[in-house]
């Protein structure tokens, strides 16, 4: 308690000079400027249309996701996941000279000896997957411009680089190739190579790769031009190795031995966006604050949230499409009516989908862990381009990237598809690329994996009360085969959760769940979006605001999610003092809910909730792996007594560390009243003590003018007190007494979350008998 408090010294300066530095930024850049009429994307400026980005339909990657065999759309769709970029490597450029020194994609594909990462440790100090056909570099590439990047075994080129089928819209490489719009195979799985326009002749005298590498002044310059661009596919965030059919040596996957749709389950964070990572950054603590495996996809349009969560697996696609046409009915009113919608449809057990009914109206299921996008399956896939970049030339006037601090306003379908020639080409694959996910997306079952019967029982009595007590504790929302109500109870209505109450609903649930079939096309969750009360998990979730009215994600959530009832209060613990608690009254207007994730071969998913932090992450993917972070997962869900609360803090002392290099002439304020600076040109401001909760400053109000103006007011009690504490050298206890009473209540009322403890929550099943649970536990396992 006594050193957490002291984190509001730097959460206030952080605040306000990221506010100030980025007030600068907008008045230099267009790029923050909502003003003048809709920007264009790269492609659209150059005359090119949508119909000049072809669908690649060489099934290269015929060996992933166990060989199945795909229709050509199929292929097309797989295609587009693993290398389709939509445009979006100027924007990963734009963030390497506009993240404060953080980020540098480029560095992460460099196997430079000065960095943390190379090709010979990715799966397990990055959890990305490294490509078949490379090694890695052992010197500087004078074909690469003395970059340290994967070289080729040999002289093969992957289909999708041939620039004279797939013509891109940047220069040409090196040496006369044609440039491609999928870009080079990079060596990392989901990542590609593009030439870089803005790579001139003055940027090239100007380009120097060994400083690259080894010289802060040189790579932290805002204005540094590198020789190649890096976009990201959509399998960057959702590839993975197979739980089936595991690399013998995750350094070194063959395709076979990776999985298109598993999600990234080894994925760390803040490796990965922040190329070095220092302990004594803060900025570097915050980024490495999600548990692997999990990521904000709110990172870039910030909700001033923290909110890290898993990367969703995709198993059982026809079967979730199947709950939305049942279950999944939503009303779409204005910009959300530009989605596309599936055309009719007929998933695996020959069941025809009819996902509009009318024009107004969806039939959806709900992907968001929020339940937000709810506006068909098409809708959700094209949102996830923009959001890793696709036409973000638009997408950065309507809110300021990575840390907020203005208002948000919506971006517009109609206006991407009028100036966006790589959105209308994202909108123009949805549909192959579900067909992709319909034919590919199988479970993974322990029993196909290899010794995975060493780890089930072979107990039929034991299997057969776990199956019983799965239809009466956790059924009623893990499954998509489901009693039918009686006459006139609407399901999932008041009446609906007063029936499954019944001796009569248990019964039909056991027979359901007994049936041979049961697990057959069964999504394991009925889809719904469940209130936080409800739940007892972590709040900050089902608080995310990017999608309720009038903010960025507006046009791609339903009327009938915007207009969800308020869910109420919920009980949060005080981050100083876990054992002090008080009420929080949920947002509305869409917030408060959380649907109900697949339980679809979930022994291979663990650790577990939605944040990753209950269980041991074992970082290997072998089945001996999974299964260790399996049982130390479910034990801990189903004996939540033996949970430890963990809340996500800084694990050492450290500052705001941001290169000056970066920064614009208004920041000089801040530098001269709060900071100290060192000879390295690089900026601390701190301090932070270790232990500080990261929420503190993560989820502070920065959007809404009202809450910037109560930080400003704050200002001048903050600089008495750090003048107080510097110059007395105020013991711990006498600091902690100072900032809490001045400064602490007045933070926690500008928090957007003010919930620190990650792995509460989901406690169904804890009054079960022991055996009970162990039973349900092998059953479980059989998914």
């Amino acid at each position: 308690m006594k050193r957490g408090l002291l984190v509001l010294l730097g959460l206030m300066v952080i605040v306000l000079a990221w506010r100030l530095a980025f007030d600068g930024a907008e008045a230099s850049d267009p790029s923050f400027s909502e003003s003048g009429p809709p920007a264009q994307d790269e492609a659209k400026l150059a005359g090119r249309e949508a119909a000049s980005f072809p669908q690649a339909d060489e099934d290269w990657f015929h060996l992933m996701d166990g060989g199945v065999d795909l229709t050509p759309e199929g292929v097309q769709g797989r295609n587009t996941w693993l290398v389709w970029t939509g445009g979006n490597e100027a924007m990963w450029d734009y963030l390497a000279n506009n993240s404060f020194g953080a980020f540098d994609l480029l560095k992460t594909l460099s196997s430079h000896p000065d960095l943390p990462a190379s090709r010979a440790n990715r799966a397990s100090y990055l959890g990305l997957w490294n490509e078949p056909g490379f090694t890695q570099a052992s010197g500087p590439d004078p074909e690469n411009y003395g970059l340290w990047l994967d070289r080729r075994e040999g002289s093969w080129r992957d289909p999708f680089e041939n620039g004279g089928k797939y013509p891109g819209v940047a220069p040409d490489l090196p040496g006369g190739q044609a440039s491609s719009f999928y870009g080079q195979p990079s060596g990392i799985v989901g990542l590609r190579l593009f030439p870089n326009p803005a790579f001139d002749d003055e940027a090239a005298r100007h380009w120097d790769a060994k400083r690259y590498y080894t010289d802060p002044e040189y790579y932290l310059d805002r204005h540094l031009v590198r020789p190649y661009r890096v976009g990201m596919s959509c399998a960057f965030c959702h590839l993975g190795p197979s739980p089936t059919n595991p690399p013998p040596d995750p350094e070194n996957p063959a395709w076979e031995h990776l999985s298109s749709y598993v999600g990234a389950q080894y994925f760390w964070n803040g490796r990965i966006f922040f190329y070095d990572p220092d302990p004594t950054n803060f900025v570097s603590q915050l980024f490495s604050a999600p548990m692997p495996g999990t990521t904000d996809t709110s990172l870039i349009a910030s909700d001033n949230i923290f909110n890290p969560r898993t990367m969703n697996a995709l198993y059982n696609v026809g079967p979730r499409l199947a709950a939305g046409e049942r279950w999944g009915h939503e009303v779409l009113t204005g910009g959300a009516l530009e989605n596309r919608q599936l055309p009719p449809i007929t998933v695996e057990d020959g069941t025809e989908l009819h996902p509009s009914p009318a024009p107004n109206q969806v039939r959806t299921p709900h992907v968001l862990k929020d339940g937000a996008d709810s506006v068909g399956v098409l809708g959700a896939l094209n949102r996830v381009y923009i959001n890793i970049g696709t036409y973000h030339q638009e997408w950065f006037r309507h809110f300021r990237p990575l840390i907020g601090g203005k208002p948000q306003t919506p971006i517009e379908i109609a206006v991407a598809r009028e100036n966006s020639s790589y959105w209308r080409a994202t909108e123009d694959r949805a549909v192959n690329l579900a067909l992709f996910f319909l034919q590919a997306a199988r479970p993974h079952k322990l029993a196909d994996a290899p010794d995975g019967t060493s780890y089930l029982t072979d107990d039929p009595a034991v299997l057969e009360r776990g199956g019983e007590v799965f239809a009466t504790t956790c059924a009623r929302c893990h499954s998509s085969k489901l009693p039918e109500p009686p006459a006139g109870i609407e399901w999932f209505g008041r009446e609906y959760r007063e029936w499954v109450k019944t001796p009569g609903w248990r019964e039909a649930m056991i027979a359901k769940v007994a049936a041979e079939d049961f697990l057959e096309d069964n999504y394991l969750s009925n889809d719904q979006r469940i209130p936080v009360t409800v739940l007892g998990t972590n709040a900050c979730s089902p608080s995310a605001s990017n999608a309720t009215r009038g903010n960025i994600w507006d046009n791609f959530s339903s009327a009938t999610y915007k207009s969800l009832r308020a869910v109420g209060e919920v009980e949060i613990a005080d981050p100083f003092d876990l054992t002090q608690t008080t009420q929080y009254t949920m947002p509305a207007g869409g917030r408060g809910y959380t649907r109900v994730p697949s339980l679809v071969s979930v022994w291979s998913t663990a650790p577990y909730l939605l944040n990753n932090t209950l269980g041991d992450f074992v970082n290997h993917p072998s089945v001996a792996g999974r299964m260790h972070s399996f049982d130390s997962s479910i034990e801990l869900l189903l004996w939540p007594e033996k949970r430890q609360p963990y809340v996500a803090r800084t694990t050492a002392k450290s500052d705001l560390k941001v290169a000056v290099a970066y920064l614009e002439p208004p920041l000089d304020k801040v530098v001269g009243v709060f900071s100290r600076l060192f000879g390295n040109g690089v900026i601390e401001i701190g301090p932070i003590p270790a232990g500080t909760p990261i929420g503190l400053l993560a989820s502070l109000e920065l959007n809404d003018p009202a809450s910037r103006r109560q930080l400003r007011g704050l200002l001048p009690t903050l600089v008495k007190d750090l003048a107080r504490i510097r110059t007395r050298r105020l013991d711990d206890e006498a600091a902690a007494h100072l900032l809490k009473e001045d400064i602490a209540p007045e933070l926690l009322k500008l928090s957007k979350c003010p919930d620190f403890v990650l792995n509460r929550g989901h406690e169904f099943g804890k009054d079960l008998s022991d055996a009970d649970k162990r039973a349900l536990i092998e059953f479980v396992k059989t998914f």
